[in-house]
């Protein structure tokens, strides 16, 4: 069961599989900085840059830089091969046949295991290999094969101001009530912050997008929890104080890019603890035949010193997006909360039990 996947994750657990195919050629694409020719940028019927298409950000890179990599902004061309080779191999070793007699608790016996799969489990929850399309391609921006989605010197979020808020912590036990798990959880979100914004890959699986464009208005269809973003071209923000959970997006056209300013995302889905005053700048441009760049850079007063970001390229995925089915909240969280009151109950029963000491 997914659940096993996430318990590492606390507040960012989900189950549930999509049954779009598996992007496993994503980032396979590595084009090198001299192009044969100067990419000229497709014009939709509305004479706008075309984005339009089924896209993927699986990649090995993760968000954040890794200590052994320090102020090293690339990978070098020995590091991203030694990368990708053993993903390879993990791929292979995961999807060999399970001995249908190893007890429950088994885990397969692999010599490839990246820290986030390691952190929820190893084998992420029992699951073959098949099951999960977390990337196996370095992510390459303009070629560059980088060591971290942020582009900070350190690859880092910046240190909080002194005197910043504490990042938004939910009432309650952690088992209280269904208001204490996380969105995600709740099958109302992706953890991960597939949907953002800003929108990165969760290092799991379903990392898949859909972009449709009209004249008004840009939608990104994002396949977990499939949820559709609509960013308003040449919008005002919106006035009344609603805070919805991709927060309110409005966007406009520079050139050949999509520039897409988003405010009023709600406590839920804080980035990082900001979430009142933070404002998340995107920035979208079609720079070939199979690559969308996407920029993000964010910023909060009350946290950081000034404003700061990242960047990745999406490549095309292979395949179209289906229904997204989450069921944790039709089954496993229900046993979950159960199973919580009835630890509380055994805990009372022993404690009515036990003696008092005499005064």
């Amino acid at each position: 069961m997914q659940r096993v996947v996430i318990a590492a994750f606390g507040a960012m657990l989900l189950a549930g599989v999509a049954a779009a195919p598996l992007a496993a050629a994503a980032q396979d694409a590595r084009p090198t900085k001299a192009a044969a020719k100067p990419w000229k940028t497709p014009r939709n019927a509305f004479g706008q840059p075309d984005l339009a298409g089924t896209w993927t950000n699986a990649t090995l890179t993760p968000l954040m830089r890794r200590p052994q990599f320090r102020d090293q902004l690339n990978y070098t061309e020995d590091q991203a091969r030694e990368m990708e080779a053993n993903a390879e191999r993990e791929i292979e070793e995961g999807n060999e046949d399970t001995d249908p007699n190893a007890p429950a608790e088994h885990r397969a016996e692999t010599t490839n295991v990246r820290p986030e799969f390691a952190a929820a489990g190893g084998d992420v929850g029992g699951y073959n290999r098949g099951w999960l399309d977390p990337g196996s391609r370095v992510m390459r921006v303009n070629g560059e094969p980088r060591t971290s989605l942020i582009t900070t010197p350190n690859g880092m979020p910046p240190a909080r101001k002194a005197g910043a808020p504490a990042p938004p912590r939910f009432g309650g036990e952690a088992f209280d009530s269904y208001e204490a798990r996380s969105l995600g959880e709740r099958c109302i979100m992706s953890f991960g912050r597939n949907a953002g914004p800003p929108m990165f890959p969760n290092g799991f699986y379903n990392n898949n997008y859909r972009i449709v464009q009209t004249a008004d208005s840009v939608v990104i269809e994002v396949e977990m929890n499939h949820d559709l973003r609509i960013v308003r071209l040449g919008g005002q923000h919106r006035t009344d104080g609603v805070r919805a959970y991709m927060g309110d997006s409005i966007g406009r056209w520079e050139g050949d890019t999509l520039v897409v300013e988003t405010i009023n995302l709600p406590q839920a889905q804080h980035f990082m603890g900001s979430w009142e005053k933070l404002k998340v700048v995107e920035r979208f441009t079609r720079v070939g035949k199979d690559r969308l760049h996407y920029a993000f850079t964010v910023e909060d007063p009350d946290l950081w010193d000034k404003p700061w970001g990242g960047e990745y390229e999406f490549s095309p995925m292979d395949g179209e997006i289906y229904e997204y089915a989450c069921h944790e909240g039709n089954y496993a969280l229900p046993g979950i909360l159960a199973g919580a009151r009835v630890e509380e109950a055994e805990k009372a029963k022993a404690a009515a039990a036990t003696p008092r000491a005499q005064p």
